[in-house]
């Protein structure tokens, strides 16, 4: 080839190459969250299908590599069947629904339980999301009886629900958690008609917004009375860092618990102590940039300092029904913020891979730090309230 005929070849070969498009770098998928809810926690139904029978069979955490079981009794009982509920409402896969039914069917007995406050979280999660996908008048018998159970432990003097039983510390404890119960009290006055379950709610909503809360809206965990006088004895709290700090799990409890109150009685009172809440978490100067808090947030920001997923996904979802009661700019704001946070919990910091975890979800939950108990690891009650907030975003987002 003479020079002429290589420079024309070469000319021709650069044509050529300049002819073709670039070839884009293939993009990840984005990640199916529902289907690896869905392949996880068919790993955790069937690991635990040797437990049953078995007096602690529900799945509510991991501890030294093992699952940590739970008995029916215990007051995350009714979270593992209600995440079946979810996973079933999200997927439309029968084999949830079967499986939810299952495990809900296993709380029967609970409904006579009068060991503690926690019956409307172990009766609601269950039988109340079994009523929306199965109803039965049996269900409508066994929230009502649940929240005459409940009623056995509300001191009228004081105006409030009796949390623990009296022990070495207290005499009559109600902690910030109780908020979460008062639902199964307005679920058992529509069933019944019976306002006595209203009126009770009404009453310890109110007396928490008077004494559980600090100027800034942030809360104590455990408020202590005098049962016979309705007199405060101390404010304290006991699972987060110090008496006066903000325990997160709490703070959330607050703000879903008070904006079922204004679900259920349109009382703008109650609206407003939820937006207050909230605006004491979103301008926490310790809030992360990924919006999942740590496990108090008061306590000393490192990239070391425990997070807690629960916390995080309990707000997502209280704030996707809170921004439904709210002007436009604010509940545009809401539902930003609880966007920002499910995508920080569906990232590889907090969602599993499929096939660790022993089935779980999420990662990186908190339940009591100080007595070291439930550090670091997943929680039934964190997949819950995650699947509930993805339950809630989609309904939401059909609507639109």
């Amino acid at each position: 080839m003479n020079l002429k005929h290589f420079i024309y070849s070469l000319i021709g070969f650069v044509i050529v190459l300049s002819g073709c498009k670039e070839v884009e770098p293939k993009k990840e998928l984005p990640i199916d969250v529902v289907d690896v809810a869905d392949k996880q926690y068919d790993l955790l139904y069937d690991s635990i299908q040797s437990r049953i029978g078995e007096k602690f069979y529900i799945p509510r955490a991991i501890k030294n590599g093992s699952i940590k079981y739970a008995r029916s009794y215990d007051w995350t009982s009714g979270f593992y069947s209600g995440s079946l509920w979810y996973l079933y409402e999200l997927s439309k896969d029968a084999k949830w629904k079967t499986r939810a039914l299952d495990y809900t069917e296993r709380l029967d007995s609970v409904k006579h339980y009068r060991g503690n406050h926690d019956i409307g979280f172990m009766m609601e999660s269950s039988f109340g999301n079994a009523m929306r996908n199965n109803p039965s008048a049996r269900y409508d018998s066994i929230i009502v009886q649940s929240a005459k159970s409940l009623l056995t432990r509300f001191r009228p003097k004081a105006g409030i629900i009796q949390s623990w039983d009296k022990n070495k510390e207290w005499d009559c404890p109600v902690i910030i958690d109780n908020m979460m119960n008062l639902e199964l009290l307005f679920h058992a006055t529509k069933i019944s008609g019976d306002s006595i379950y209203y009126n009770v709610a009404v009453a310890h909503a109110d007396n928490t917004i008077e004494n559980h809360f600090r100027a800034d809206y942030s809360s104590y965990h455990v408020v202590d009375y005098d049962k016979e006088t309705g007199d405060v004895i101390v404010k304290e709290t006991h699972q987060g860092k110090a008496h006066e700090s903000a325990w997160a799990r709490g703070q959330s409890w607050g703000l879903y618990g008070f904006t079922v109150m204004y679900r259920e009685t349109k009382d703008k009172k109650y609206l407003d102590q939820a937006l207050k809440i909230a605006t004491f978490l979103q301008n926490h100067p310790n809030l992360p940039s990924d919006l999942i808090p740590y496990w108090d947030y008061d306590a000393e920001p490192t990239p070391t300092t425990k997070r807690d997923a629960s916390a995080a996904a309990i707000i997502a979802s209280a704030l996707l029904e809170l921004q439904t009661y709210v002007s436009k700019e604010k509940s545009e704001a809401y539902l930003t913020w609880s966007k920002k946070i499910l995508a920080s919990l569906k990232s590889p910091a907090y969602l599993a891979k499929v096939g660790t975890n022993k089935g779980f979800i999420l990662e990186h939950s908190v339940g009591t730090l100080p007595y070291k108990v439930e550090v670091d690891v997943p929680l039934n009650y964190a997949d819950y309230y995650f699947l509930e907030a993805l339950y809630r975003l989609r309904n939401l987002e059909n609507r639109i």
